[in-house]
């Protein structure tokens, strides 16, 4: 099937994805004309923009729907996203608008990526708004260049040009290289933000504080990334004329997004941390948030048929920042699972240690904590996603932030029964 799609020229494919998002809007009578749209795109930080930004409507007596890589909400109904998709084709996001209106939501907020834009899933959704966090090296592969990885990324910009809704906001983070130029898009607001607009701010292994229009808020979350995150979300609620003080709430009532920088605690004397981060700068970021912490990383982050190029690199970047380095399985689709492993173990200096279970990379990595050889078990790059993508389209069901659980009652299990021995 992939051969025979070569031999197709590129541009019935964009005639046929065009016309499906056009029918789907026809088919669902243009919900997005009955309800503002914000629309969120970047490399990294979209889910955790998404749950701020939907937490601070909710907090300004909005009524919401949610579509995101971690989960699809309409009013007080959640649901993990179990698509492997973040913007999923063939009429949904018409049809979750649609729901979202009939269940009288006011706002939905919806994550949008490249992969997405690729095949136009964005034409016939009109938005309100479009945050713009930060573009990286990702799916390069995928796309065919960095070109038109960023070329797909405008294009939901563009989508916004086209909107029919008044006021048109764009919000972007104007210290990004790209920021300035969806800033540049021809509507009627331009909010940028910039970490500067958040002094003073602390962050730690504690958490997060900004100061935001002089109100510090809080927030349990660590990282350099959460300042941007709370930022864009902020800007944006600002630029609608949102209360100050709803935006702070909305802000310190997201206390843990699944999946980004998500604290794993079943009385155990270290931390374990459960992680997105699928890019070079995410990962760096992530193992820069815990600076006192002597770190035991759980690395897989490199999936099969994507980017090859970063495999060492990633592994090189784990070894520079971690006590202990553990290389691991994950989404080798049809690629051969340790040839993956393989070439990121090339990035690093010292052999590393290889255990292509990824349950048993994860007990091991605790096991290696309770024994006192780190006090941060860091686990990056599913999340929230809940398959382990295998050959010929398989799936493997999959929780990291589940299986670490498991693994730590086992271990205090064992040390509980040691005890009384």
């Amino acid at each position: 099937m992939h051969e025979i799609k070569k031999l197709i020229p590129e541009f019935v494919f964009t005639i046929y994805h065009r016309s499906l998002s056009w029918l789907g809007a026809q088919l669902y009578g243009h919900p997005s004309k009955k309800i503002k749209v914000v629309a969120i795109t970047g490399t990294k930080g979209k889910s955790s923009v998404s749950e701020f930004v939907n937490s601070i409507l909710e907090h300004a007596g909005y009524r919401t729907a949610l579509a995101s890589t971690i989960r699809f909400k309409i009013g007080d109904r959640s649901q993990p996203n179990k698509l492997k998709m973040t913007m999923p084709g063939r009429f949904f996001l018409q049809h979750f608008l649609s729901k979202a209106e009939k269940d009288k939501c006011e706002w939905a907020v919806v994550e949008m990526t490249s992969e997405g834009a690729k095949q136009f899933r964005q034409v016939g959704i009109h938005t309100d708004a479009l945050i713009f966090t930060n573009i990286a090296a990702e799916h390069i592969e995928s796309h065919g260049s960095f070109a038109n990885y960023i070329r797909a990324k405008f294009s939901i910009g563009e989508a916004l040009v086209a909107s029919s809704k008044r006021p048109r906001v764009i919000v972007a983070n104007a210290d990004d290289e790209y920021g300035p130029d969806f800033l540049g898009l021809d509507v009627e607001v331009a909010a940028p933000y910039t970490k500067s607009y958040a002094e003073p701010y602390t962050t730690s292994e504690d958490g997060t504080e900004i100061t935001f229009e002089g109100t510090t808020i809080h927030s349990p979350i660590p990282g350099e990334f959460t300042i941007y995150n709370m930022l864009a979300a902020a800007t944006f609620a600002q630029a609608f004329g949102i209360s100050l003080e709803s935006i702070r709430a909305g802000l310190e009532a997201t206390r843990l997004i699944p999946g980004r920088v998500e604290p794993i605690d079943v009385g155990q004397s270290f931390e374990v941390i459960v992680d997105y981060a699928h890019t070079l700068e995410s990962l760096q970021k992530l193992y820069e948030a815990f600076p006192n912490r002597k770190k035991i990383c759980v690395l897989g982050n490199t999936g099969g048929g994507r980017d090859t190029w970063k495999r060492p690199k990633m592994a090189a970047l784990a070894e520079e920042y971690c006590e202990r380095v553990i290389l691991t399985d994950e989404d080798p689709y049809d690629e051969d699972p340790e040839l993956i492993v393989n070439e990121m173990a090339d990035g690093m200096r010292t052999s590393p240690k290889i255990i292509m279970d990824r349950r048993r990379a994860i007990a091991h990595a605790l096991e290696l904590a309770k024994l006192g050889k780190g006090d941060a078990v860091l686990i990056t790059g599913k999340g929230t996603d809940p398959y382990i993508m295998r050959a010929n389209g398989a799936r493997e069901p999959w929780s990291d932030a589940e299986v670490a659980r498991e693994e730590l009652g086992k271990l205090l299990g064992d040390s509980q029964s040691a005890a009384t021995i």
